[in-house]
């Protein structure tokens, strides 16, 4: 798939969590999500920060947070997180065609981003919907083949992930095997996602996953 269409992809899942926000109760944006610090509300501000804040903030802000991006990330959501729903679901609907992309990436990552982070608020939520084939097999591939800091440090180690409903398959040693978007969550550290997971490696995720 080229840049193109997974930039259009990624536009498209913008604007059908955009719906999911703008439907939602109070008390569902109340919830807690998959990320243990963040409620749904909360990754509703995250999504919007990349079409918000811009490059050179961003930069500004892990510069303040003494290079911890991870840390910066957290400080620059929960300031966006004081806007209301209804501006930040207005953000994320104009910004859904942006083509930003973290220095040195490409559009995966935020296929990643935007996917991983729709299952963050599905599931508490009770939204079942399976992450299109089209989408999960090029944000699989990105994450099994990431640069360090993506995916848990020795999570996959001698583990061989099989990916079934888009029939990819990763690494040797114990099979994992599982449907895309538990597989999505697993890699991303979310515990969430292993009870989708089968075979004699799933034991070893569980436990390096704490």
């Amino acid at each position: 798939m080229s840049g193109a269409d997974l930039f259009a992809q990624i536009a498209d899942e913008r604007r059908g969590l955009a719906d999911l926000f703008a439907a939602a109760s109070e008390q569902d944006l109340r919830a807690r999500s998959l990320c243990p610090a963040w409620t749904v509300h909360d990754v509703l501000a995250h999504l919007v920060t990349p079409l918000a804040v811009g490059l050179p903030r961003m930069v500004l802000a892990v510069a303040l947070a003494g290079g911890d991006f991870d840390r910066a990330n957290r400080r620059v959501t929960r300031r966006l997180a004081r806007r209301s729903r209804e501006d930040l679901v207005d953000a994320l609907r104009r910004g859904a065609d942006s083509r930003f992309t973290p220095p040195g990436a490409g559009p995966e990552a935020p296929l990643v981003d935007v996917l991983v982070h729709g299952l963050d608020v599905r599931r508490p939520l009770g939204v079942r919907r399976e992450v299109p084939a089209a989408r999960a097999r090029p944000a699989l591939s990105f994450l099994l083949t990431a640069p360090k800091g993506l995916v848990p440090a020795g999570l996959l180690d001698g583990v061989r992930v099989e990916v079934e409903d888009v029939d990819l398959r990763h690494g040797n040693g114990a099979p994992v095997r599982g449907p895309a978007d538990d597989v999505l969550l697993v890699l991303t550290g979310r515990r969430a996602g292993l009870d989708g997971l089968t075979g004699a490696g799933a034991d070893l995720l569980a436990r390096r996953l704490g």
